[in-house]
């Protein structure tokens, strides 16, 4: 059954021109990145309202930056064979974009050019008070919170509570959205909107939508077109090989 679901995609997606998928924490979850909702995620330790809302960067800075350094101490990621295929589908032109809620950069190392960072990304700062941008990997987190050259605060490039997705990333998610004919929904239960709504949007605009997740989710059976069981380092390398035998 799976291998036969596997098969369909694969025809899906090469009867098109444009295919764009939506990316979920499922995908950095199998590159062991912690997620933050699930039971043993980061919001049991750390309380979002608290450590992960904007305002807080103005009230008491250095929390957000203690709540990003035990997640930076604790990631070491490389990324999955998942990332790896995604990777290969767009250098075959099989995949147009990817929109990414994740915000860990993996999709970039794997070898994608074209994703949009629908929630930032961790991988920066931003100055609150001048708008500079540095590499995290450049900042001391010896002293917290780190700051700029001009004193201003620095905060993660990722979307934080309270905060809108940013007008560009959600304007191209949307026109990518509205523009694919088959959106593959990966690693993502899609319940964090505005993103989830990614999904019912291509569905409306006459896209084929496929999911590739290990359970169902509230997609399947309503805006889903079927759903491929499975993880996505498993399920996408094997979607790969199928498009190349196909293909030929």
């Amino acid at each position: 059954m799976k291998h036969a679901l596997i098969k369909r995609a694969a025809e899906d997606i090469l009867r098109v021109s444009h295919v764009t998928a939506l990316t979920g924490a499922g995908m950095s979850a199998e590159s062991g990145i912690p997620t933050f909702r699930d039971k043993g995620g980061f919001w049991e330790r750390y309380d979002p309202e608290e450590y992960a809302h904007i305002n807080t960067f103005y009230t008491a800075p250095e929390k957000p930056w203690q709540m990003f350094k035990a997640f930076e101490m604790q990631v070491k990621a490389r990324p999955n064979a998942g990332h790896l295929a995604l990777a290969e589908m767009e250098r075959l032109g099989w995949l147009q974009e990817i929109i990414a809620q994740n915000v860990d950069d993996l999709h970039q190392e794997a070898g994608n050019s074209a994703v949009i960072e629908f929630h930032g990304n961790f991988r920066r700062a931003v100055c609150l008070s001048c708008g500079a941008y540095y590499e995290i990997k450049n900042i001391s987190l010896d002293i917290l919170p780190p700051r700029c050259r001009c004193s201003g605060v620095l905060k993660p490039d990722a979307v934080f509570f309270g905060e809108p997705i940013p007008q560009k990333a959600f304007m191209q998610a949307v026109e990518a959205t509205r523009s694919c004919k088959v959106m593959l929904v990966v690693g993502t239960s899609a319940i964090v909107y505005p993103a989830a709504d990614m999904p019912a949007i291509a569905r409306q605009a006459g896209a084929r939508v496929i999911e590739i997740n290990p359970e169902p989710t509230s997609l399947t059976g309503w805006v889903s077109d079927y759903i491929i069981l499975g993880k996505a380092g498993e399920i996408l390398p094997a979607l790969v090989e199928e498009l190349k035998k196909m293909a030929l």
